[in-house]
């Protein structure tokens, strides 16, 4: 009788497993929620930034969407000019004085501007409205297992690079985005194209927010679409150390309730 109480139960029990339905992958939208969440995002709402970047001084606003980007140089002649982005679009100032700009030279500004705050922010910019998060798969690199998360952005809100394509690398515990890859220059008329891969370094926090610099790597034969093995010939050491993206003297500064 034992005997066929127990068959009756290992059957039973076969039949759960095999009509169990696999582990589902989880949400990229929540994956990234919780990735903003733990690296302070909330604070970066509202809150002024800055930092100094490869000689320039960066300050950053944000204030529920609003938002007003700086970067403060000296040119070849010794003038003093800032580089400005707001919602309303970018301008220029020269010893004080605003200059007219160029398609050109608004373009550029635009994405030199824009590109380094983006970099810095990261991954607060995941929450914008033209994201577009795909679950990837699972990986796991040096040991620690991540989600990787697949990011196109839509054509409207996605700024003049919305061709670009990124994949982060979130720890599957703690959401740190350690490593972080993109492809660049896809848009039919663009001739400057390639891949890079990011790994995070001097990982600190500054009033709650988590801070990086990055070794920023590249394959020549690696193309867009198999970004995904990045993580593997960074194991190797089969790539190639391009520069190093090092954010100094960064100050975060949480608006007042009024957001003065």
């Amino acid at each position: 009788m034992r005997s066929i109480l127990a068959a009756l139960v290992a059957s039973f029990l076969l039949l759960s497993c095999s009509s169990s339905p696999p582990d589902a992958s989880p949400s990229a939208q929540a994956v990234v929620d919780s990735a903003i969440a733990a690296h302070g995002g909330p604070t970066l709402n509202h809150a002024r930034i800055s930092f100094d970047f490869r000689g320039d001084q960066y300050r950053l606003l944000q204030d529920g969407g609003r938002f007003h980007y700086r970067r403060t140089y000296t040119d070849s002649v010794e003038q003093t000019v800032v580089d400005g982005l707001t919602n309303e679009g970018a301008y220029r100032t020269v010893n004080g004085d605003t200059v007219s700009l160029s398609e050109e030279e608004r373009s550029s500004l635009t994405t030199t501007v824009n590109s380094v705050a983006y970099f810095a922010l990261l991954p607060h910019p995941l929450g914008d409205a033209a994201v577009q998060p795909t679950y990837s798969g699972r990986d796991t690199i040096d040991g620690v297992p991540y989600h990787r998360i697949r990011v196109t952005f839509q054509q409207q809100g996605g700024g003049e690079d919305w061709q670009d394509i990124f994949m982060y690398w979130f720890r599957t515990d703690t959401y740190a985005m350690d490593y972080l890859s993109y492809a660049f220059g896809l848009a039919p008329t663009d001739t400057d194209t390639g891949t890079r891969f990011r790994e995070a370094y001097n990982v600190r926090r500054v009033n709650g927010v988590r801070v990086a610099d990055y070794r920023n790597y590249t394959s020549d034969s690696l193309r867009y679409d198999r970004m995904h093995r990045y993580p593997a010939l960074w194991s190797q050491e089969a790539l190639e150390l391009v520069s190093r993206i090092e954010i100094d003297s960064v100050q975060i500064q949480p608006l007042p309730a009024d957001g003065s």
